[in-house]
């Protein structure tokens, strides 16, 4: 099973989601790609997230996490807890701090969807947050200098026993994902 986590305000008809989807789908026409349309709560999305996890276990899938953003936050969490691997696609570090700008009501550009983000949303960001890494060899950290939504060197920081490649520039959407699509699945080892 592979799990990809959009970021967010993002969906599962972000670009990269779809190259994702695209990709494994040509390439391991066998392999079972969730994509989940999360819910705005962290808790809620945890909640989601969790359970297609369970199920995987259950069935005895490796895990493979891919996450943007906030999601290479809730994939960190994912594969420190229940081990697997993860790419993270210049993931949030601490998005408790960032989000506090956010707070209030918003719409999703994919599907127009509003909802509210609440303080209480940042403590449960806290709540999963998982401040030393214990497993690097579990991840693959794909950064761009450019992001101008996140600064990339707290994730050089957090994750710096772990696999990583820099890129200078490129911006938030990580430009020219699709031309990591191989590396990242031979990673992943979902051969």
């Amino acid at each position: 099973m592979l799990l990809y986590i959009h970021g967010f305000n993002s969906s599962p008809d972000s670009a990269k989601a779809q190259a994702v989807r695209d990709y494994v789908s040509r390439h391991y026409p066998n392999l079972v790609v969730e994509i989940p349309k999360l819910a705005t709560s962290p808790n809620e999305a945890m909640i989601q997230l969790e359970a297609i996890v369970a199920k995987a276990k259950e069935q005895g899938q490796p895990l493979r996490f891919i996450g943007s953003s906030l999601g290479g936050y809730f994939s960190s969490y994912l594969a420190e807890r229940h081990g697997g691997k993860a790419v993270l696609i210049n993931p949030a570090v601490t998005p408790y701090d960032l989000l506090q700008d956010y707070i209030g009501p918003q719409t999703n550009p994919y599907s127009g969807e509003q909802f509210e983000v609440k303080a209480e949303h940042m403590q449960q960001l806290k709540d999963l947050d998982t401040p030393v890494i214990e497993h690097p060899d579990r991840f693959l950290v794909l950064l761009q200098s450019g992001d101008e939504v996140l600064d990339y060197r707290q994730a050089v920081d957090k994750y710096q026993c772990a696999l990583m490649e820099i890129e200078a520039g490129g911006d938030h959407s990580f430009v020219n994902f699709e031309r990591h699509l191989a590396a990242i699945c031979r990673f992943l080892d979902l051969a």
